[in-house]
């Protein structure tokens, strides 16, 4: 297996960290739809741009679609429209940093779901380590002061669920990324980008039409910070799919959890968020676990 899926997993990892600081900027001035259309809606020429340059590289046309790769990138593209709406909505309440943490339950969740629907064992340190993640989610979930049952409950329910569409997407685009007949990894990868950006740049765009014409024009109005967080989405998808062309779902979603801490970084650095112990011992029970199941995978 090549390990060329590690550098590429690092870069999404960057990129969607920085996309994600400037979505939730976004989402206080253009609403949570607004904001979440934007990653997708102004990443697609981008998207184009990328797949260009592969088919130069490799002095071919894109590979051929068929109704198996359009129908795992459909799933794939509803799976993240959910996903980052999810996510944006928990940054209204939480933290950036402890938002990223809640969705960082995915890659155990990716193992959860293999485990259910693709019958592939979960060993017993599997388990412990799903058990340790689950518990540093349940950690951080609660504010100081806050009853254990109190509003600490809603955000982490959203960022689990957020996950979980995560998790989902991320297994589709490899299924379409694998469904195709023909292409160099890279290719393969621009190809799918392309289609996926393009499903939901419709999807959204027919939405705001319908329901939201003001968030729509919205984005138009802060078309700078807007274009810059949809660059920053298609970079990170790009480098995510490459990496899924490259080695299993779970092994990337896991390696990405070194997003948790470049949105510690920049929660501190942008936001002046702090992050209280307890949030903090959460967040290497989570690192902790992952991690053992990453090592699992690899």
């Amino acid at each position: 297996m090549s390990l060329l899926w590690i550098p590429a997993t690092l870069i999404a990892a960057f990129a969607q960290t920085l996309r994600n600081a400037t979505q939730r900027s976004l989402t206080e001035a253009i609403g949570v739809v607004g904001a979440t259309q934007v990653r997708f809606v102004f990443g697609l020429p981008f998207a184009v741009l990328f797949l260009t340059l592969a088919c130069l590289i490799a002095g071919t046309w894109p590979p051929a679609l068929n109704g198996t790769v359009l129908l795992w990138s459909l799933g794939g593209a509803l799976a993240q429209i959910l996903a980052t709406g999810l996510m944006l909505a928990v940054m209204k309440e939480r933290s950036f940093a402890v938002t990223t943490a809640y969705t960082k339950t995915e890659p155990v969740q990716v193992a959860i779901f293999a485990a259910i629907v693709l019958g592939d064992p979960l060993s017993p340190l599997k388990l412990a380590a799903v058990a340790v993640a689950t518990f540093g989610v349940m950690l951080m979930s609660f504010r100081p002061g806050q009853p254990a049952l109190g509003a600490g409950l809603r955000p982490l329910a959203l960022g689990i669920a957020a996950g979980g569409f995560f998790a989902l997407a991320a297994v589709c685009f490899r299924g379409a990324i694998l469904a195709l007949d023909s292409g160099a990894f890279f290719m393969r990868a621009s190809t799918i980008l392309v289609v996926g950006l393009g499903l939901q740049s419709l999807m959204l765009i027919g939405y705001l039409m319908a329901r939201d014409r003001q968030a729509l024009v919205a984005s138009l109005g802060v078309w700078r910070q807007s274009l810059f967080a949809g660059f920053l989405g298609a970079l990170a998808s790009q480098f995510w799919f490459i990496g899924f062309s490259l080695t299993a779902v779970a092994n990337v979603r896991t390696l990405a959890l070194v997003e948790v801490f470049l949105a510690q970084i920049l929660s501190r650095r942008l936001f002046s968020e702090a992050m209280s112990r307890r949030e903090l011992i959460g967040m290497a029970l989570i690192a902790a676990g992952v991690a053992v199941i990453l090592a699992l995978a690899l």
